[in-house]
């Protein structure tokens, strides 16, 4: 059974002229309920991460900066807005990922989703941007690798999750891995930013042109991130579930569908079924049920009925062959 979790809390934090806003996680469960799926589905309630566990991913004066926006409501920068008591939902956001990790990493049950929000890709160790507060994922992942397991997050959101990469640049515990539209927000994640230090070659960035969609994606994970993660071994796979790279979504640009995302996991799955996916991005509300239903039926073992016609306009095989001429020399690709 699919453990979801969710709670009614996170639809507090809201800005309805922002794109980033509480529809987001009612117009999913509108259409997680609607689903034949719903009924085999165990919703859990998150629990608030303790600050003592946040102060080991992020600093004290972002933490402060957070909290002190949440009595009054305000802007951190022109993307990212507080509302009161957002620092209290953004830690129960991060408690639900990491409450989810540990649930799976336990064996309790094989596979997960948290539905949470604000998401948090984009946060890194000192500064909350683009829409993020807390980076649930990296909290979650940091939570496992000190039980010396390996984690492998991997990212589909079509901005790169610099917040990420920033927290675990020098870490061979945890691997990153990426797909992304570039140029874009935030500009980071060049194809030769591999890590540095002990995690020198445990970061993988594939930029993609726009127009490229679900053919230069697939052939990427067939030929770099997933030969590179049966070789990293991980114990479990945490997925940055940013649907903004659907071919639809007003902030994307790359040309994914409904089943493109259904396959990313599937692959994902034979390399670990341990896996857990974290809400990021996704913006389109018409779409954006339809799109969390389908790796939910991926982790699942259930078949996508589902089909869109979505045409890739650039195929990115010319970046696929130069990420892995450089990761080469650290993997056997």
């Amino acid at each position: 059974m699919t453990l979801i979790v969710y709670s009614d809390r996170f639809l507090e934090h809201d800005q309805f002229n922002h794109p980033e806003n509480s529809e987001r996680l009612v117009s999913i469960m509108r259409t997680l309920r609607k689903s034949k799926t719903f009924e085999k589905l165990n919703i859990i309630s998150p629990q608030p991460l303790d600050e003592k566990d946040i102060l080991e991913v992020h600093s004290e004066e972002m933490i402060k900066k957070i909290r002190e926006l949440s009595e009054t409501g305000g802007w951190i920068d022109l993307d990212t807005y507080v509302c009161l008591g957002s620092y209290d939902i953004a830690r129960l956001a991060a408690g639900g990922v990491v409450m989810l990790a540990s649930k799976i990493i336990s064996g309790e049950d094989e596979n997960g989703f948290a539905l949470v929000r604000p998401p948090g890709h984009h946060a890194t160790k000192n500064r909350s941007m683009g829409f993020c507060l807390l980076n649930n994922v990296a909290l979650a992942a940091y939570s496992i690798s000190k039980k010396n397991k390996r984690v492998l997050i991997f990212d589909h959101d079509v901005h790169h999750g610099n917040g990420t990469q920033d927290i675990f640049y020098e870490s061979s515990k945890v691997m990153y891995q990426s797909f992304h539209l570039s140029p874009h927000y935030p500009g980071t994640g060049d194809i030769d930013e591999i890590g540095e230090g002990d995690g020198e070659g445990y970061t993988i960035n594939l930029p993609l042109p726009r127009g490229a969609g679900e053919r230069t994606v697939l052939e990427a994970m067939d030929e770099v991130f997933i030969p590179i993660a049966e070789e990293f071994k991980p114990d479990l796979i945490i997925v940055s579930a940013g649907f903004d790279s659907h071919y639809q979504d007003m902030l994307g640009g790359l040309r994914l569908s409904a089943e493109s995302f259904y396959k990313i996991i599937c692959k994902l799955k034979s390399v670990q079924p341990r896996i857990i996916c974290s809400l990021e991005g996704g913006y389109n509300l018409e779409k954006l049920g339809m799109l969390v239903l389908s790796e939910i039926l991926a982790m699942s073992g259930k078949e996508l009925d589902y089909r869109e016609k979505v045409e890739e306009t650039v195929y990115a095989k010319d970046r696929i062959d130069e990420l892995k001429k450089i990761l080469k020399e650290y993997w056997s690709l």
